[in-house]
This record gives C-alpha cells, sequence and structure tokens, in this order.
C-alpha cells in the first residue's frame, strides 16, 4: 500500500485504531520525493536566505518609511540547524550547502553528509540546538515528536534564532512559540503547518509581525512523479527488490 503525498503518519493512526484494515504482512510504503524535495528545498532557501540578508527587517521598516541600512550577519556565525535528516532534510541540506552556511543535522541515528555536521540520538540534542541560528523542523510525525518542540526546547537555542517549521503542527506548541517570539528569544518564524488547519482567523500567529504563514502547501505531491515512482517500486516488488521508502510501523516511518 502506498500513501501519497506527507499523509503517511495519518494513515497509520487509522492503522493503530482499526488493525483489522490492513494486515501486518502488507508492506506500506511511503513516497519520499515525488518532487517535494525540490519544492522543500526552494522554500528553506528562500526563508533562510531571507533572513541572513534581513529582508524580513528591511520589510518591517517600510511602515514607517525609514531608510537605514542595517549590518549584515556573519555568514560564519549563520549556523542552520536541520531536525531529521531523511530524504528530505538531507536535499535542503544539499540546497543550503552552497551558500556557505555551516551546516547540521539532528537525527535518530547518526548520518554521514559531506560538509554537515551530524548529531544523533536525544542525548546530542541540546548541543544540536544551542549552535543552531535557524532551526529548520522536518522531523517525521510519531508519538515521541508530539508537542516536541516547547519553552524548553525554544529555550535551547541562541538569542534571536530563527525557527521554520516544514513537517507538522502537532510537532509545535504554538503558544510557546509565541511567547519565545514576544521574548526575543526567536527573532521570526516561517510556518507552513499548524496544529489546527486551515489556522483560525483569530489566532495570534496571523497578526504576529515576524512570523510567515503559508497554507500548508511548501510542498505538494506531484501526480505524475508520483505515478512514475509507484510504478517504479511496483517493479522493484515484482522483480523481487525492495523499494526504497518501506515504513517501519514500529518506528511510525
Amino acid at each position: 500500500m502506498f500513501a501519497l503525498g506527507a499523509g503517511v503518519d495519518e494513515i497509520l493512526a487509522q492503522l493503530r485504531h482499526h488493525p483489522d484494515m490492513l494486515s501486518a504482512s502488507v508492506p506500506l510504503y511511503r513516497l519520499e520525493d515525488t518532487g517535494m524535495a525540490r519544492q522543500m528545498q526552494e522554500y528553506a532557501t528562500h526563508s533562510v536566505l531571507g533572513w541572513f540578508r534581513r529582508f524580513d527587517d528591511y520589510r518591517l521598516q517600510q511602515q514607517p518609511p525609514c531608510w537605514q541600512p542595517l549590518t549584515a550577519y556573519a555568514r560564519d556565525d549563520f549556523t542552520v540547524g536541520i531536525l531529521g535528516a531523511g530524504v528530505l532534510g538531507q536535499r535542503v541540506a544539499e540546497s543550503l550547502k552552497i551558500w556557505g552556511f555551516p551546516l547540521r543535522v539532528w537525527s535518530r541515528s547518526a548520518k554521514q553528509l559531506p560538509g554537515v555536521t551530524s548529531f544523533a540520538g536525544r542525548e546530542s540534542l541540546n548541543d544540536f540546538l544551542q549552535g543552531t541560528r535557524v532551526l529548520i523542523n522536518l522531523l517525521p510525525s510519531t508519538p515521541e515528536t508530539l508537542n516536541l518542540i516547547d519553552e524548553t526546547f525554544l529555550q535551547q537555542l541562541p538569542q534571536g534564532a530563527f525557527f521554520l517549521n516544514l513537517a507538522r503542527g502537532a510537532q509545535v506548541v504554538e503558544s510557546d512559540l509565541l511567547a519565545a517570539l514576544d521574548s526575543g528569544q526567536l527573532k521570526a518564524a516561517a510556518l507552513d503547518v499548524f496544529q489546527v488547519e486551515p489556522l483560525p482567523e483569530d489566532h495570534p500567529l496571523w497578526r504576529h509581525p515576524r512570523v510567515t504563514i503559508t497554507p500548508h502547501n511548501a510542498a505538494v505531491t506531484l501526480p505524475e512523479e508520483a505515478m512514475d515512482y509507484i510504478a517504479r517500486a511496483i517493479k522493484q516488488r515484482e522483480a523481487g527488490d525492495t523499494p526504497p521508502g518501506c515504513v517501519d510501523r514500529q518506528r511510525g516511518y
């Protein structure tokens, strides 16, 4: 069985509540890319470069009009950390490497990525966060990542850090995120996913001057590429090979 797009966690949740829907002997595959990686690269690169060049600050200077050049950030101090080092996380790291930012990833198990520092395991999470100036969330949705990004988590980042959420809204405690933005612990956030979607019209995130919102469209499944991916995987199965993206039901991804 194949899960289109990034909805594998929703399918797994249904299977946990209704185990009779699918025998455990039937493999479940996720579509690991199908055009989504490039879209994630575009979104992440746009956000990181915008913050690095202080375009968000210049936008705020337009009201009221203020002609004031700002001090540039030092590239060597603008460390980008990616939570999650799967297919999407690795591709995002690749797209940012060419801009010369220090790069790091955090994942359950260590990864060997050229030019990228790898942190692995819960015991290394604080060290990962404390050196991360721009945090990009691309973690899978599992019980362990539910409400992971809370006040304690955000306080581990350097003062004035930036946060980009491309994964799942349920991983972020939104009231703690707002508090971090109001206190200056976070300087800005770009958010594509939320606890409740569509984001309610009266939600304070809509009105926060340091928040950029998009309607869960950072990356969408491209049907033609998805069908090609599925067809290749079926052929691999028929040939006795194992296609990529087989879901581990215990881990949740």
